[in-house]
């Protein structure tokens, strides 16, 4: 029993921090710099040297950054990303860039070395989380700037963005410094992915409606103003917001819809058409004479051009049940749909007037009744009817 106390008191002698163990561990730090610095004196002024230029170098270069976003403090290009990225340059990862260049050249004791690399993975991995963190909000503003409406829209979820991008780059840098002095970060990423999974089944929504708002933004499949046309939905666009997109139909409501569930449907961007078509289906009468049905297709040809619009096809579709039917095509030169809209009346009414005029008869749908005579024989059904005779009987009514 007094061997195991012993094993024990042992081990925890070992691993207990004093302020004696702390002490004297400082002073072996300081003794060998001491000899390092008077053994390596011409290699490490040279090392310095070199760091001091490289250090001038980078701080000129993030001056340069700094002065690059106070004349451009609106984000339009990548140029400007960048520049906004090098401005957040830390200056303790410079220093750290100086003393690693110093102690690998300079042949620095082990201690010394230990100290540097430790100080140098810190310094690097979180300057550059905040480079990559800088990167993707300043591409996330970069595509949006040139767009006002997109600018407006993302301004309420900014805040949202650079809060998840920020742990997300500041929770990968942590754990690659634990896992590189040597920490255990099974568990941490294990609490970390169960904790994201959890967070997001419960905003998940939230989330969709939000990455489709991006996805709006980014890719422009339409614009605040733009008129467009979903399911039986037919308005115009007049705010994107986080979660939802607000339309105004051309009945007067506003409509108002999840980003997610307007871009799971088919969109028609009808302020992108570079024309509108229009068509006309036309019937007349079986009665009129082939050659005259021969000439409507010119005969709507030239009422089209005499408008002003672009005649795509006319012609002879098919026998209907009371009609031959005939059917045009044309398109409006613009995509104004006023415009087209009275010049498909003006259209209408010049073909209705010409027809009118060569005696085409417009045919609307008739049913003919006939009567079948014992013999099997049709009759018409409003025979000629016999006159009435008047019979004299001779007064006997008198």
């Amino acid at each position: 029993m007094s061997n195991v106390n012993a094993a024990v008191a042992n081990t925890a002698d070992t691993v207990s921090v004093t302020p004696q163990l702390i002490a004297g561990q400082a002073r072996r730090l300081w003794i060998d710099s001491i000899d390092w610095l008077q053994g390596h004196w011409l290699q490490i002024l040279v090392a310095v040297a070199v760091a001091t230029i490289i250090v001038l170098a980078l701080a000129a270069l993030k001056s340069w950054g700094k002065r690059y976003c106070e004349r451009q403090p609106v984000i339009t290009g990548w140029s400007g990303v960048f520049g906004r990225a090098i401005a957040r340059t830390n200056s303790f990862f410079m220093v750290m860039i100086a003393a690693k260049l110093v102690e690998g050249y300079a042949d620095a004791p082990a201690a010394v070395s230990a100290t540097v690399n430790f100080l140098f993975t810190v310094a690097a991995v979180f300057q550059a989380a905040i480079w990559v963190r800088e990167i993707v909000l300043g591409m996330v503003e970069a595509r949006t700037q040139t767009d006002r409406h997109g600018a407006e829209a993302l301004g309420t979820a900014m805040g949202l963005i650079r809060l998840l991008v920020t742990f997300a780059v500041f929770a990968i840098a942590l754990i690659v410094v634990l896992d590189n002095l040597g920490v255990n970060v099974t568990g941490l990423v294990a609490g970390l992915g169960v904790g994201g999974i959890a967070i997001g089944l419960a905003a998940q929504g939230i989330f969709a409606d939000l990455f489709a708002a991006l996805s709006i933004i980014f890719d422009k499949p339409f614009r605040r103003g733009d008129s467009i046309s979903y399911d039986t939905t037919s308005g115009s666009i007049e705010e994107i917001g986080l979660k939802s997109t607000r339309i105004r139909s051309f009945q007067g409501e506003e409509r108002i819809i999840s980003n997610k569930q307007l871009l799971d449907k088919e969109i028609q961007n009808n302020t992108k058409r570079d024309h509108r078509r229009a068509k006309f289906v036309i019937g007349v009468t079986y009665q009129t004479p082939p050659e005259t049905c021969a000439r409507i297709p010119a005969l709507l040809q030239e009422i089209v051009e005499a408008h002003d619009k672009s005649f795509v096809r006319a012609g002879f579709t098919g026998f209907g049940a009371s009609s031959l039917d005939f059917e045009v095509e044309f398109d409006s030169p613009t995509a104004d749909y006023a415009s087209f809209y009275d010049g498909r009346t003006a259209v209408g009414i010049a073909i209705l007037k010409r027809f009118n005029d060569d005696g085409i008869e417009i045919a609307y749908p008739t049913q003919t009744t006939f009567t079948a005579a014992p013999d099997g024989t049709l009759v018409m059904p409003y025979p000629q009817v016999q006159p009435v005779r008047q019979i004299d009987d001779g007064g006997a009514g008198d």
